[in-house]
């Protein structure tokens, strides 16, 4: 009883008081970490290499472990803290998340490391979806939830971005296991104050949850994941080993769907995607990720191969597009009230293309103004884009599937990501390689290699020497260049479709509560207490009934139930 009694009265400090913003501030931690690990690792790719010599195979394997597993079990644990509690589940992954990064720290062959990622990955698709669904949970009133989301996007901007620098600065300095330790101090102080501060909340089902439901979602969002990151490196679609997950992975997610609108609880109510809001903000937030992914990894490459710039200096001058986006996440919630979800996701995404254009003028002699304006612009704009698609989705999405609705958001985020290194990646191998082809000189074994990726043609020139050497090596510099171009003006042409798409939101944001009815799907022999005048319904841990919050905290969170039939 005394727990179930501290379980509410947190809930109701967070729910009315200050103490909702301390807890967005353990939540964004909670975010901060997970998005650094993301990153983190990539710049510290080469001394992994010689420390523990994995293969080829193994070298893939430990970049993509953890966003294949995290990806795919969003929805999984995001509808099981819908269950079970999502405070839970969020602790939990803490305790994973730190547990992963001490193994992957202190790994000694390629083997246990992936094991490490993979295990790290398990933890983030626990952490991620339950910091929105309790961020959700914790601010019923749309304009603060609005303010609060703005927060919550700025810091994931902050955490991708911050990721290079950070792991560059740690691998001049120290081992490369530096880059996961840091993980686990921050860990063993977030655990606490998460228990102590963070509410307990669940949707409200008492059914049982659907397990095969949950393994198909995970299998099918696997499949389709594997397949985009293998078309991203360069086999063809008809390969059987990116074929295979793809289509498997199609058929698995198609099966889900049906399950979930034959059942009576659902582990996500597929409905929601009915709602143009709802659907549109999802398809956006893809469109944004895949902008910014393909492009992130474009501009690495950029400016440590052709400008030759160091890690820790390819991660400072990313930091702009960082800055930039906390400066959109800190305004949005005003820009929103301003401009309305449709408009500000529509200009962001013109503001965004904008800048992809202006870094047409990027070519192979360092131009910092350039590349600061056209980060600048590029950050303020894609942070836009997702902060005002996130609050729109999260608004339309019923309170009862808040953790299913924030795992859909994720998965989208990394399914965007995936396609955007798939889809950027063909089409700038497509514009790099054809230029060997009419390479006289050269042997066709080093044009071949070199026509691969232009590291590669590096190390091929300077295996070669002499006048073949210097001639293929400015061929690569002259085609990375071109095809550098080529994609930036197909990534603006895509970001101004997700535009024309932003024209199906909303154009205004209501900020009072609105009541919705709960889903149809909804059990008859359990219904929730009617709450009174300025009450709502909220789950607390320990127990399978509802308490009421009172006041104003109480009324507003009957907004919180919103679908996607609120008017605006």
């Amino acid at each position: 009883m005394s727990g179930t009694t501290t379980a509410a009265a947190r809930l109701r400090a967070a729910g009315g008081g200050k103490d909702r913003w301390v807890v967005l501030l353990v939540l964004c931690v909670s975010l901060l970490l997970v998005a650094v690990d993301a990153t983190v690792l990539h710049v510290a790719v080469p001394a992994v290499t010689e420390d523990l010599r994995p293969s080829g195979v193994e070298l893939l394997w430990i970049v993509d472990a953890y966003p294949l597993v995290c990806a795919s079990l969003l929805i999984l644990f995001g509808t099981l803290g819908d269950r079970v509690g999502r405070r839970r589940v969020l602790l939990i992954g803490y305790v994973l998340f730190g547990a992963a990064s001490a193994l992957a720290a202190f790994a000694r062959t390629p083997e246990v490391l992936i094991a490490a990622r993979a295990l790290l990955g398990v933890g983030g698709a626990m952490i991620m979806p339950a910091t929105l669904s309790i961020l959700r949970t914790v601010f019923p009133e749309r304009r603060e939830r609005a303010t609060a989301i703005g927060i919550w996007t700025a810091v994931a901007a902050v955490g991708a971005a911050t990721g290079p620098v950070l792991g560059g600065f740690l691998v001049e300095h120290f081992h490369w296991g530096s880059v996961f330790l840091i993980n686990i101090p921050l860990m063993a102080a977030i655990l606490p104050l998460g228990r102590w501060l963070l509410p307990e909340s669940r949707g409200g089902f008492d059914g049982p949850w659907d397990v095969l439901g949950a393994l198909m979602a995970a299998g099918g969002i696997l499949g389709l994941v594997l397949g985009v990151k293998r078309l991203g490196v360069g086999h063809s679609p008809f390969d059987a080993l990116t074929a295979g997950p793809l289509l498997a992975g199609a058929a698995l997610l198609l099966l889900f769907v049906r399950r979930q609108r034959s059942r009576r609880q659902p582990l996500i109510d597929v409905r929601m995607f009915a709602a143009p809001a709802f659907s549109t903000s999802v398809g956006c937030i893809v469109l944004a990720m895949l902008a910014l992914v393909g492009l992130e990894l474009i501009a690495v490459q950029y400016l440590q191969l052709i400008l030759g710039l160091g890690p820790l200096e390819t991660g400072l001058r990313l930091l702009p597009l960082t800055f930039a986006a906390m400066a959109a996440g800190a305004t949005g919630s005003a820009t929103l009230r301003l401009l309305g979800p449709r408009r500000m996701v529509g200009w962001g995404f013109v503001l965004t293309a904008a800048a992809v254009l202006l870094l047409t003028a990027m070519g192979q002699q360092d131009r910092p103004a350039l590349l600061t304006t056209g980060f600048v612009l590029l950050g303020f704009g894609l942070q836009t884009t997702l902060f005002a698609a996130y609050e729109s989705m999260l608004s339309e999405a019923p309170a009862r599937y808040a953790g299913g609705a924030a795992a859909i958001g994720e998965t989208s985020y990394q399914l965007g990501a995936g396609i955007g290194i798939a889809l950027l990646g063909s089409v700038m191998n497509a514009a790099y390689a054809p230029a060997f082809d009419r390479l006289a000189g050269v042997p066709a074994d080093a044009r071949a290699a070199a026509a691969h990726s232009l590291g590669e043609a590096y190390q091929v020139s300077d295996g070669l020497g002499g006048g073949a050497g210097e001639l293929l090596r400015t061929t690569a510099r002259h085609s990375f260049v071109t095809g550098l171009h080529v994609t930036l003006l197909v990534s603006a042409g895509l970001l101004l479709l997700g535009a024309l798409a932003a024209l199906r939101l909303p154009r205004c944001a209501e900020s009072g509560p609105v009541a919705v009815p709960e889903p149809a799907a909804a059990p008859a022999a359990a219904p929730a207490p009617a709450p009174g005048p300025g009450t709502a319904p909220v789950t607390v841990p320990n127990s399978r009934e509802s308490t009421e919050v009172s006041g104003p905290a109480g009324a507003a969170r009957a907004e919180a139930g919103g679908s996607g039939r609120t008017a605006h």
